[in-house]
């Protein structure tokens, strides 16, 4: 090989290495989604056949673009691989619901609610209190939580419990 194709055969190499290198910069902010991690877990019987289950977990958005809620979901799994579906309980029956069920605690953080907005870059800790139709046992015996939080353009996250 010539002096001068190698020289040019390398100096392409360079241009596109500095070409993708300038791409990704560019859109590493661009996928919307949120990260995050349940933190505690708290469970009370409500009667005899349901209960209920507050999650505190702590979310981070690294788009740059704001992280709008459209839905907020948990799902249960048990030892088997079953899955149950919570009832999620709005932020005003969730107050009531720290008020009367003692066994739960403090409530440490604002529920997170549809339209609810996580500012590109935040970090917050939220909680969800969920129903579910099972007596406290099969919740506690429980494989994990998997919260299920939608934006209202489409992405879903999920954030298991570990």
């Amino acid at each position: 090989m010539s002096k001068n194709f190698l020289t040019a055969f390398l100096v392409g190499i360079a241009v596109i290495a500095i070409s993708v290198t300038a791409i990704l910069y560019m859109n590493r902010g661009a996928r919307i989604g949120l990260t995050g991690q349940i933190l505690k877990v708290r469970t009370a019987p409500l009667d005899d056949s349901s209960s209920v289950a507050v999650l505190d977990f702590r979310i981070h958005n690294p788009a740059s673009k704001a992280f709008v809620v459209r839905t907020v979901t948990v799902v249960m799994e048990d030892p088997d691989g079953k899955l149950y579906n919570g009832a999620t309980v709005s932020e005003s029956d969730a107050k009531t619901l720290f008020q009367y069920v003692p066994l739960l605690g403090q409530k440490f953080n604002d529920t997170l609610l549809m339209r609810d907005k996580v500012a590109s870059g935040a970090t917050e800790d939220r909680m969800v209190a969920v129903r579910f139709d099972a007596p406290e046992s099969r919740i506690d015996a429980r494989k994990r939580f998997l919260l299920h939080i939608e934006d209202v353009d489409g992405p879903v996250t999920e954030i298991p419990e570990k």
